[in-house]
């Protein structure tokens, strides 16, 4: 019988294609869109895999003959007396391996001492967006004073709501799904030490320019947030910039304009 056909071997097959798409793969996905991706947080690759071990045990017990099929390798390595030196090294090997992995995970490590870091790093006076020239000192979100509020509103929950979601979080809390997975953690916007203290044009910057243009002071460690000038137009980020600020509450600083 062709191994590939057994029950048991083609949920071996699955799990190592889905493990090697999910590590490998999806990382790599979105640069060929021209975007930045992080790697897949080991959280989310373990409930990825759990959910793939479910469904391929689902299909394999839909069916009794496929079922029968399954267990019965199983039930020869684990009954059948001939079967005992594989049987007693996968009872030993199993053991030490998940001590092993444990011991890993809890050992103490000797690290090099963390630098600092600056949470909200000086801002460059003049950046680039798209090709346009801005000079941050004196760049005001222009929807304030241009049009219907509350349509600039509305496009800019639509825009959090598409995008920022899952790292800021439903509440904008960062708490959002995937914000466990990254170090530093996604800004919380409720917190009175983000954009409470923070200028319109500084959010514009953050956003548009993302983790990869943090400068010197505001690393070592590493933003996850993409680079969303790639992604969303100026007026799309004023939009979101504006809806943080509404719906939080707080109202943006204002910088004083140079003597």
């Amino acid at each position: 019988m062709n191994p590939l056909k057994h029950p048991l071997w083609q949920l071996v097959v699955v799990l190592a294609v889905a493990w090697i798409v999910i590590r490998f793969g999806v990382p790599y996905v979105p640069p060929l869109f021209g975007v930045h991706s992080a790697p897949v947080p080991a959280s989310v690759e373990l409930q990825y895999m759990v959910t793939v071990i479910v469904g391929m045990l689902l299909y394999v017990s839909a069916n009794e003959e496929r079922w029968v099929a399954f267990r019965a390798p199983i039930h020869e390595l684990m009954v059948r007396p001939e079967r005992r030196v594989p049987r007693t090294a996968l009872l030993v090997l199993v053991p030490l391996l998940v001590g092993w992995i444990t011991y890993g995970r809890v050992r103490p490590r000797v690290s090099a001492p963390a630098s600092l870091r600056s949470i909200h790093p000086a801002p460059p006076n003049q950046i680039t967006f798209r090709g346009q020239a801005m000079n941050l000192p004196t760049l005001v979100n222009p929807l304030r004073s241009n049009g219907d509020f509350q349509q600039h509103y509305e496009a800019g929950r639509q825009v959090y709501y598409q995008n920022c979601l899952p790292c800021h979080g439903d509440h904008l809390d960062g708490r959002g799904h995937f914000a466990h997975g990254f170090n530093p953690s996604p800004a919380n916007f409720q917190d009175n030490g983000t954009i409470a203290q923070l200028s319109e044009s500084f959010v514009f910057w953050r956003i548009a320019k993302g983790g990869v243009g943090l400068p010197q002071e505001g690393t070592p460690w590493n933003s996850a947030m993409p680079a969303w000038e790639n992604m969303l137009t100026a007026e799309q980020i004023w939009s979101v910039i504006l809806f943080l600020y509404e719906q939080t509450g707080w109202e943006p600083r204002v910088m004083e304009a140079p003597e």
